[in-house]
C-alpha cells in the first residue's frame, strides 16, 4: 500500500531549522540571540495568521521581513538596511535538521510520494531545499502562495490535495508545528506531529495528530504500520 502514500512535508521548523542563524544574530544582539530568534519566528507566524484571517495577503517573505523589524524594535536593535538584507538572505539558506536526509531517503525508498508543502513561495522553498541538499527528494513544491492564504486555512490543504492529485485518506502531513498538524487533521488528512524537543507541546484541542514521532527516522515505519492495519 505504501506506493499510494502521499506525504506533505512542512518546511520551516520541520525540515529546516528556523533557528539556524543564532551565530549570525549574536553579532547584533549578543546573548539575546536565542530569544531574538524565537520572537522573530513567533511574529513571522503570527503575521501570516493575521493576514490569512484579514484576507490581506502578502507573501511569506514579507511576513518574515516585517517580523524581523518587530524583533529589532522589541530588542532595541537598530539594524541597517544592509544588515537586514544580509539576515533575510541567510534566512533563505537555513540548514536542515540532522535527521532529514536519512529520513527522506528511507521514505522515498519505501515508495512514498514526497512533496514540500510550505507557507513560503515556491521559488524561496526551491532555493532553501537545494541549499540544504534535499531538493532532489521531492516530486514537487506546493506553496500556499498559489491560493494567497496561509496555513491553517482549509483552502491550502485542499489545494495541496488537488495539486498532488491525492485523496485525503491516503495523504499525510508531516509537521513540527502543532497549528499545521491540527489544520491538516481538520481538513481530513492524516498528520504526523514531529516533536522536535520535549519542551514542544501539542495544543490540548479535540483535534489531535494521527501519529507522533521524535525523529524523521521513525516516519516510514510508523506510516507503513498504520497503513497496513
Amino acid at each position: 500500500m505504501s506506493e499510494r502514500v502521499t506525504v506533505a512535508f512542512d518546511v520551516y521548523g520541520t525540515l529546516i531549522n528556523t533557528h539556524g542563524l543564532i551565530g549570525m544574530l549574536q553579532q547584533h544582539v549578543g546573548s539575546n540571540a536565542a530569544p531574538f530568534s524565537r520572537l522573530w519566528r513567533e511574529k513571522q507566524l503570527e503575521y501570516s495568521f493575521r493576514r490569512g484571517l484579514m484576507q490581506k495577503y502578502r507573501d511569506f517573505g514579507i511576513c518574515t521581513a516585517q517580523a524581523l523589524d518587530y524583533a529589532s524594535l522589541a530588542f532595541g536593535v537598530a539594524l541597517t538596511e544592509q544588515e537586514k538584507e544580509d539576515l533575510l538572505s541567510a534566512y533563505r539558506a537555513l540548514p536542515a535538521f540532522d535527521d532529514v536526509i536519512s529520513g527522506l531517503e528511507v521514505a522515498k525508498d519505501a515508495g512514498f510520494r514526497l512533496f514540500a508543502f510550505s507557507n513560503g513561495t515556491a521559488s524561496d522553498i526551491a532555493r532553501l531545499l537545494d541549499q540544504a541538499g534535499i531538493g532532489r527528494y521531492f516530486l514537487d513544491i506546493i506553496s500556499v502562495d498559489e491560493v494567497h492564504s496561509f496555513k491553517p486555512d482549509p483552502a491550502v490543504y485542499r489545494h495541496f490535495l488537488d495539486r498532488s492529485s491525492s485523496q485525503a485518506t491516503e495523504s499525510w502531513l508531516v509537521s513540527a508545528n502543532p497549528f499545521d498538524v491540527i489544520g491538516a487533521r481538520a481538513a481530513e488528512m492524516h498528520a504526523v506531529w514531529l516533536q522536535r524537543s520535549p519542551e514542544m507541546l501539542m495544543d490540548p484541542w479535540e483535534i489531535q495528530p494521527t501519529l507522533t514521532i521524535k525523529s524523521l527516522a521513525e516516519l516510514q515505519e510508523v506510516i507503513t504500520s498504520r497503513q497496513n492495519r
